[in-house]
């Protein structure tokens, strides 16, 4: 269908669903879809013959530890090259996990007993359990409709133990880094971005992670590139790489001899099968994106002007990876009779999924409950630190009043045209009731 015919088309759907409900799905219409749209993870919709050489060629090798090839063969440190490179910083570092690569970056900041770390009070497990792990304190602040870090709420929750602001850049959209990266510079304090949800989009032309003072990703299947698990740190500031390099390989640093004294570590090192899959997608990383992206933006174009919409806020549109479309309602009633609307047509959408609300896990207002006498907590101010809905009341709001449909690369022109058809079908139906 030509693109004007099909808005057209689009726009009487909307004004004939706004003066009659009974034309909905859900209400005995004709649905929209007969077959759920629906997605697969991103990256292993691109595996080719380009991920099975790089794995057949660790395989003849039959060296899968990545030291026990010399740096110009090593999958791992190929992969690592090519990331820095992608992401504009001076270092990358390979590791296991999105988790291990929080892990290390805090440790390369050198976080501890004593310390308090700001973290969004809407992020995965992991941003909240690493903080714990090196005895330091996690200060939750509220998110903003971009789901991520509202700069607004940072400054006062700031105290002379505060020694990082940890930016977490959620289901593909950057957090508004300016205001941010002002307010760690006033007082002081490093910057950690977690890019896990959102490897690949920018922020005002710059990759995400090359910010602040250290970046993270998780290279987890559910990812944009991906090799069933993994992890990636970049920084530019050679101390903090070093630190990071140390702590992720049992305190060795194998390149070349260390500048530093002897620091704990752990085992966090990526095999050369995994580095190589790595290799393959980050090749591909700007492909999955820019064919995302395609879609998103055709499904943006197709409902900007339907009457009293409202998206999720986007601080930078261009840089976002367009990973859902998300809209806003006025209740989380509304948002669940639109939910309930869209799946009838075949477009289902989804709330802010794939993280967690951690002021509300009964385990977290208990603090950690499994070891009682846990030094973050047993001190006179971890004591004082709220944790339970009283920290986040806004957060919770607004998580419970946005739904979005989910974006894929391998989507159809049909399939983007469905869920603008869905959208303007319903939205106006929901929101005029």
């Amino acid at each position: 269908m030509h693109r004007r015919a099909f808005l057209a088309t689009a726009a009487a759907a909307s004004v004939a669903s706004a003066a009659s409900a009974d034309q909905l799905a859900v209400n005995g219409g004709a649905p929209v879809r007969s077959q759920p749209l629906g997605t697969a993870n991103w990256g292993p919709l691109y595996y080719d013959e380009k991920e099975q050489t790089q794995l057949s060629d660790v395989l003849r090798s039959r060296k899968p530890f990545r030291f026990a090839n010399s740096l110009e063969q090593s999958k791992v440190a190929n992969f690592e090259n090519e990331y820095a490179a992608r992401m504009q910083t001076k270092y990358a570092l390979a590791v296991t996990s999105g988790t291990a690569a929080l892990h290390t970056a805090i440790a390369a900041l050198e976080v501890g007993p004593g310390d308090e770390v700001i973290i969004p009070a809407w992020t995965w497990y992991s941003c909240y359990a690493t903080v714990i792990q090196v005895g330091a304190l996690p200060v939750f602040a509220e998110i903003d409709e971009s789901f991520n870090l509202d700069p607004a709420d940072i400054e006062h929750r700031i105290t002379p133990q505060t020694k990082v602001i940890m930016a977490v850049h959620l289901q593909g959209n950057p957090a508004d880094m300016d205001p941010i990266l002002a307010i760690a510079r006033k007082h002081g304090l490093k910057v950690l971005e977690d890019c896990s949800q959102s490897v690949g989009a920018t922020y005002k032309g710059r990759p995400l992670g090359s910010m602040g003072d250290i970046g993270i990703y998780s290279l987890q299947q559910s990812k944009t590139i991906t090799a069933g698990e993994g992890g990636a740190i970049v920084t530019s500031d050679p101390y903090l790489f070093e630190r990071a390099v140390r702590f992720h390989d049992v305190t060795v640093r194998r390149d070349f001899p260390a500048k530093l004294h002897y620091m704990p570590g752990l085992n966090y090192r990526m095999n050369e099968f995994t580095g190589g899959v790595l290799l393959a997608q980050i090749r591909k990383l700007d492909t999955i994106i820019g064919d995302v992206r395609r879609n998103a933006r055709r499904v943006y174009s197709g409902i900007r002007d339907v009457p009293g919409v409202r998206l999720r806020h986007l601080p930078d549109p261009e840089g976002e990876l367009g990973t859902g479309i998300f809209l806003g309602f006025r209740s989380n009633a509304e948002r669940q009779r639109y939910s309930d609307g869209m799946k009838a047509e075949g477009v289902p959408v989804s709330g802010p999924a794939g993280s967690v609300v951690l002021p509300v896990v009964p385990e977290i207002e208990q603090k950690v409950t499994f070891i009682p006498r846990w030094p973050s907590f047993a001190s006179e101010r971890g004591q004082s630190i709220r944790y339970g809905r009283e920290c986040c009341p806004r957060t919770i709001d607004i998580l419970s009043r946005f739904a979005g449909v989910m974006m894929g690369p391998k989507y159809t022109e049909r399939d983007t045209e469905d869920a603008v058809t869905a959208i303007r079908k319903v939205y106006p139906a929901i929101v005029a009731a």
